[in-house]
């Protein structure tokens, strides 16, 4: 079977004035063209320029011509409306006489009529609807309140009285009060203009050139309905690209769009804007053709530009392979020389004057080829001799290099065998590459069956695999991933079923196309297990305790205030050591159980939208007698605009936090120092600031201020005591009700602690 690409090689030219000829001809057809068509482009888009901003020209002269009509008659049944022959008082019969006359000069109108201020037609041309009741109609209601001109509409009274036609009739309603001579509204001057109206302004317009261009003219409402147009859209809504543009733009344009008949039409549009006293309708005119028929003449234009191009192209073509093969003469005598010299002739090459210089420097480098050609044959003879040691001795070489890579292979894949951990090697197709002894016995999978299977569906539950294929999808494009390199606690899925909680180590190895993820996994679920049955002693034994404790307590409180009589100085302090103990031993059992409710995310937040500023005064109240003993002013203020800022959380549980932080200011602040609480309102978010004037947090133990049971190590909380669980409870608080939390400390000058908190909306 024949090579095709061997048989297209053969008819390439081999000839260096063939190749160029080729190239004289591929450029000078190339660049013809090129030109050829950036030429035809632009006289084309000036073309399509022009055709379109004469259909856009189309639809500005139809607008205006229906405007400046509309304004003959707003301005005709205005000035009726002033004649004082049809007033009240005048003879019924002299009345309708007007009104007929009125009718029969002035042929658009379909019926003309007066209304009294109840309603009802006192007189109208030809007698038609006199007596009705208009009073509901828009006209009528519209003229009293300013309103005098009305959209297209079909008849309603006046259906019954007109010659039946094909289509329903319809009339555009212009209206205005007509008044006594003492100024006195006395009703309404109404007048119906046949819809027939707007066809012959659209037909003066549209007459010569729709036939010979097929265009067709639309008009449109401010609501997208056609009311004049095409019988297959004249009822409809439309919403098109140009009906926006005419409204966005307020002047005329057009643009190419597909209308709801499947076809591509070049519009033209104009915005109806009024004229003179009459404000419009807001009417849009549409004048469209077909995209084919109206760039008939671009596609007449392109051809012809083609056909010069081609002309022209053939023209350059015969002039560029007659140049090459001039150009390239003196280079083929060359090439004759070249070939006896390589037949074994050693003359010199004929240097001819006035050749090319190139030609001439390159025939001279020939010779001194020549020259050297004895010379370097047998210095080639001699590096041959010394080749095959250099060979030998680059091949032992490569041997052992090879040889030792293998070892290297060998003890690693010996080391990860034997590994305690289970390691699993995935490819950047997520896919396993590598799994030893002790993930079998971890997973239940042999290696054979996990080879080459997709991880997060072999070993990951199913609620994981999809943001397993998002992280290794984001690392591809990114090559960033957060959990490489850090220990990571995970869920796996054995062979049977069960989901083992493990310890994984991800990394990167290998390089090129043979990178791929290493995973060290390590099962904790003995660990977790322990950690298990951890909180569920401390919750019970917590929760036991707080029942005793209460008790204890309250009976200490009742002894201390007195209800047991006057006790003895020694008794009092016993009691008054014993009281102060109990209390805190209840705050540390409240705070434990505060957390076994936070890690098993039972605690509960009931929101309520609230303003913020009375719950911070409240918990300030509360801290009043605390921080008296202690000697310690406590203020609250609220800047301005923070009065009324609200917030949606649960009352108790950040009336929780803002005690934990005035109780923790208070405790580490001197006697006769304040303790500030603020709150600021933003555009928003709220912020609650509680400040004191203590020492200040230790530059060591700011990171794990937040730790549970994290203490700072000096005299002031070896003094105070606590359990170290307040601040993380605060901060877990804040967090579920969506703010954040923070602070600000300066050695010997205090702590500011700042809770931010969502505006309700």
């Amino acid at each position: 079977m024949p090579n095709p690409l061997k048989s297209i090689r053969r008819l390439l030219p081999r000839a260096l004035g063939a190749w160029l000829a080729l190239a004289f001809v591929l450029l000078s057809v190339v660049l013809t063209l090129v030109l050829t068509s950036i030429i035809e482009r632009k006289s084309a888009e000036q073309v399509q320029t022009s055709i379109g901003h004469g259909l856009a020209e189309l639809a500005m002269q139809t607008s205006d011509k229906l405007e400046r009509g509309m304004f003959e008659r707003y301005r005709e049944v205005s000035l009726l409306a002033r004649r004082r022959v049809l007033a009240e008082g005048q003879p019924q019969e002299r009345r309708r006489a007007t009104l007929d006359g009125i009718q029969h000069s002035l042929g658009y109108y379909s019926w003309i009529g007066l209304a009294g201020l109840d309603g009802k037609v006192q007189v109208s041309a030809e007698g038609l609807l006199e007596g009705a009741d208009v009073s509901k109609r828009p006209w009528f209601r519209n003229a009293l309140r300013g309103i005098h001109a009305g959209d297209v509409h079909e008849a309603v009274l006046l259906a019954r009285y007109l010659p039946r036609q094909d289509e329903p009739w319809r009339f555009v309603d212009v209206a205005f009060p007509y008044v006594d001579d003492e100024g006195v509204t006395r009703g309404v001057l109404g007048a119906h203009l046949s819809w027939q109206w707007a066809r012959d302004v659209e037909r003066s317009v549209m007459a010569g050139i729709a036939a010979r261009r097929q265009v067709e003219a639309l008009i449109v409402d401010a609501d997208g309905n056609v009311l004049l147009g095409p019988a297959d859209v004249t009822g409809r809504r439309l919403t098109l690209p140009s009906l926006k543009a005419a409204h966005a733009q307020r002047r005329g344009g057009y643009v190419v769009e597909t209308w709801p008949d499947g076809r591509s039409y070049l519009v033209g549009y104009q915005l109806g804007h009024g004229y003179g006293a009459y404000p419009g309708l807001g009417w849009t005119v549409l004048v469209r053709q077909n995209v084919e028929d109206a760039f008939a003449p671009v596609r007449r234009l392109r051809e012809y530009g083609l056909a010069s191009g081609v002309v022209l192209a053939g023209a350059f073509s015969l002039a560029g392979m007659w140049l090459a093969r001039r150009i390239t003469r003196p280079l083929g005598d060359l090439a004759d020389a070249a070939q006896r010299i390589r037949a074994g002739e050693t003359t010199p090459i004929e240097i001819r004057r006035g050749g090319y210089a190139e030609v001439r420097a390159l025939a001279t480098t020939l010779n001194a080829l020549v020259a050297n050609l004895v010379r370097r044959r047998r210095a080639l003879e001699d590096l041959n001799a010394t080749l095959e040691a250099r060979v030998a001795q680059r091949t032992r070489e490569l041997e052992q290099a090879l040889a030792s890579v293998r070892a290297n292979e060998q003890r690693i894949a010996t080391i990860i065998e034997t590994a305690q951990d289970a390691f699993v090697g995935i490819d950047m197709r997520g896919r396993i590459c590598d799994w030893n002894s002790a993930a079998e016995k971890m997973l239940g999978w042999s290696r054979d069956e996990a080879l080459g299977r997709v991880v997060s569906e072999l070993v990951m539950p199913e609620r994981f695999r999809a943001r397993s294929r998002e992280l290794l999808s984001g690392f591809l494009e990114t090559g960033e991933l957060d959990i490489l390199g850090q220990r990571v606690e995970r869920i796996l899925l054995a062979r049977d079923g069960r989901e083992i909680p493990v310890e994984m180590t991800l990394g990167l190895a290998g390089t090129g196309d043979g990178l791929f993820f290493s995973a060290f996994v390590h099962d904790i679920s003995a660990r977790k297990e322990v950690e298990r049955m951890k909180d569920e002693f401390v919750s019970t034994v917590s929760h036991e305790l707080r029942t005793p404790l209460t008790a204890i307590s309250a009976s200490l409180a009742l002894l201390a205030d007195g209800m047991a009589g006057e006790l003895p100085p020694d008794a009092k302090g016993l009691v008054d050591v014993a009281n102060a103990s109990s209390g805190r031993l209840v705050r540390l059992v409240g705070d434990v159980l505060d957390i076994q409710k936070m890690d098993a995310g039972s605690m509960a937040f009931e929101k309520e939208v609230q303003p913020l500023l009375p719950l911070a005064e409240d918990a300030v109240a509360a801290m009043q007698s605390f921080a008296t003993q202690s000697g310690i002013e406590l203020s609250c203020v609220a800047a301005p605009g923070a009065e009324h800022a609200r917030v949606d959380v649960d009352r108790d549980r950040l009336a929780q936090v803002l005690t934990n932080l005035l109780s923790n200011a208070i405790k580490f602040s001197e006697p006769g120092s304040t303790v500030r609480t603020q709150v600021e309102a933003g555009a928003e978010h709220v912020r609650l600031a509680v400040a004191d004037e203590g020492a200040g947090i230790p530059e060591a133990f700011r990171e794990r201020v937040f730790q549970r049971f994290a203490q700072a190590d000096g005299a002031d909380s070896r003094r105070q005591g606590g359990t170290g669980l307040g601040l993380s409870i605060c901060k877990t608080i804040v967090e579920e009700l969506g703010g954040n939390i923070w602070f600000d400390s300066a050695e010997g000058i205090g702590t500011t602690f700042y809770v931010e908190l969502p505006l309700a909306a």
